[in-house]
């Protein structure tokens, strides 16, 4: 007996399809950190650390985030990071 007809196969267009839905699903959930240059996070860290969310810890050359208690050697890390830990925390005041 014949098995079916490999044409009327679409699981691979299904499989595909909902990759690409996923795919979609993540990219409207995520924050946009591509336009965050120098400049930029150098400002944001300086609100951050005006406002006691950044603290600078000179002797081992990094910038402590205090809601997270991660530790940054970068500025730019940090703004990404801070940009990312606020959408999420949106996300998270939404969702109740």
């Amino acid at each position: 007996m014949p098995g079916p007809d490999p044409h009327d196969d679409t699981s691979r267009d299904y499989e595909r399809f909902e990759k690409e839905q996923l795919a979609q699903d993540r990219d409207a959930t995520s924050v946009d950190t591509a336009d965050i240059d120098d400049t930029t996070a150098q400002n944001l860290v300086k609100d951050l650390i005006d406002t006691d969310v950044v603290t600078p810890v000179p002797e081992d050359q990094v910038l402590v985030h205090e809601p997270s208690g991660t530790a940054f050697d970068s500025t730019t890390q940090l703004a990404v990071f801070h940009r990312g830990w606020m959408a999420g925390r949106d996300a998270d005041a939404e969702a109740e």
